[in-house]
């Protein structure tokens, strides 16, 4: 009994049985203390979730974002937002009544840069309806990114940083200054505070981005002055990511991201109620123009109006402020089959959009109103939903607007309307509230696309390759337009517009 006793065996019969009692096996020992290791293992992981890997792995300038345990739906999607100081932001739009000497911007900045609300009209919803200005993006991204789903306070586990800084408002109250170091100060002041921040040092600015309301021009100025300010022209920034509503081609950090419209969802029943309607509607124009003229008679612009003027398929509407009848405008594009879409005060437009909202398929007239500029949000096959007419043919009144048209087969027409209306959710912008959405908008779209850009910069860093997607010059704009696994550019069907 001794010898069973002392080897931890069960005594059956005989004895007393307390020895065998006191003594359990060691297999039962050893499954105690595997439980009892696991469960501290477990409340460890659970208590320090998302700091364990800032212990074990403290992240070097280029590492990748620290891994999170546990499933974590943001992994790979923080963003780290700057607190700036308010002269970079929160001042300027209280000094919105100096932007404009004959209009009243500061009502167009309500409701996070929606504008007013819209009463429900005959062509815009019922709800979500807004008179939303065509440079309040910085407003709109702002406002989003404090509501983004994945914020985080701590800088080394983000895939991307965004920097607040209102660079059109800048620009807007400024411009006309005489004195350009006057014209550049907040710009330089802005370039500098990021300089002296850690955040910066990590990767030297390749994972910042920021977000412009106007286009790439009003930020290259050059030494010699002439329009704008210089703030895109700084080597900091010149290592960011820029988001504007007009990139320039011959630029290598800055991409378009479209115009807003008037109609911002709340969910995606919206969306699809919306997109049902666009498909429903009768269009009784073949074609439409909402804009008005330009100075001198052999523009584009001439030409469409005295074509469309002419014709008995063609609906024109010219307000003399944008901000005047947006459900008129929005049921002119309704109506009609094609949208003509010339180049605005610069190459693009926010009718584009607007016409993309309608289910219009827009036509263009030259390459950088559209397919050099939102290779994010629209197809590179441009074909699949727009129409592309030479510039030069319609200046020259050597085509005709509507016979080129009328060539399309109907056919082919249902489908690239079908396209346009796919492709409605990714040019809009929803309600910064909205939770729960499916669908990914304008916004999603660009982050997404920021975050990924992002993440290659740091993955080649960190295996110490050499990367580089940041082409500058002439050629600039075939890099953009680069199929995924291209390298090379080579002559393209653009090349004669550029």
């Amino acid at each position: 009994m001794e010898s069973d006793a002392a080897n931890g065996k069960h005594s059956v019969g005989g004895g007393s049985g307390v020895g065998s009692l006191l003594r359990p096996p060691r297999i039962f020992c050893l499954t105690v203390l595997s439980i009892a290791f696991w469960a501290l293992i477990i409340y460890f992981v659970s208590t320090m979730q998302g700091n364990m890997a800032s212990l074990l792995l403290k992240p070097s300038a280029f590492s990748l974002p620290s891994f999170r345990f546990g499933r974590d739906r943001c992994v790979g999607r923080y963003i780290y937002m700057y607190d700036l100081p308010p002269r970079f932001n929160a001042d300027l739009v209280s000094h919105c009544r100096g932007f404009s000497v004959s209009d009243d911007i500061c009502k167009l900045m309500v409701n996070d840069g929606f504008g007013a609300q819209l009463q429900p009209g005959e062509s815009l919803p019922e709800k979500g309806a807004y008179d939303t200005d065509q440079y309040m993006l910085e407003l709109i991204y702002h406002a989003r990114m404090r509501r983004y789903e994945c914020l985080t306070a701590d800088p080394s586990t983000a895939a991307a940083v965004y920097v607040p800084f209102y660079a059109g408002f800048d620009v807007s109250l400024n411009m006309w200054k005489s004195n350009l170091s006057d014209r550049d100060a907040l710009s330089r002041d802005m370039a500098d505070w990021l300089l002296r921040r850690p955040e910066w040092r990590a990767m030297w600015g390749h994972d910042h981005f920021l977000v412009s309301g106007r286009a790439t021009w009003d930020f290259i100025r050059g030494e010699d002055g002439g329009w704008g300010n210089a703030f895109m022209t700084y080597p900091a920034i010149r290592n960011t990511t820029v988001l504007t509503i007009e990139a320039s081609p011959w630029q290598g950090n800055d991409f378009a991201v479209p115009f807003a419209s008037h109609f911002h969802p709340s969910s995606d029943a919206d969306v699809l109620r919306w997109q049902d309607r666009m498909r429903r509607l009768e269009r009784r124009s073949l074609w439409g123009f909402a804009g008005g003229p330009r100075p001198g008679n052999t523009t584009v612009r001439a030409q469409i109006i005295e074509q469309c003027g002419k014709s008995s398929s063609c609906a024109m509407f010219g307000a003399k402020s944008y901000h005047s009848s947006p459900d008129q405008i929005m049921g002119l594009l309704e109506s009609a089959e094609f949208c003509v879409e010339p180049c605005g005060d610069s190459f693009t437009r926010k009718s584009t959009f607007d016409a993309i909202l309608a289910g219009c398929i827009p036509v263009f007239f030259h390459p950088i109103s559209a397919y050099t500029q939102y290779t994010w949000h629209l197809p590179r096959d441009y074909r699949s939903y727009s129409v592309f007419i030479p510039q030069g043919d319609v200046a020259k009144r050597n085509v005709s607007i509507e016979e080129e048209l009328r060539k399309i087969p109907p056919t082919k027409v249902a489908q690239m309307r079908e396209e346009v209306i796919r492709l409605i959710p990714r040019v809009m912008y929803r309600e910064p509230m909205a939770k729960g959405l499916v669908f990914k908008d304008a916004f999603d779209v660009a982050v997404a696309a920021v975050i990924d850009r992002v993440a290659k910069r740091r993955r080649a860093a960190a295996e110490g390759r050499e990367y580089n997607d940041s082409f500058d010059g002439y050629l600039s704009w075939k890099y953009d337009l680069l199929e995924p696994g291209q390298k090379d550019i080579g002559p393209h069907e653009f090349d004669p517009y550029m």
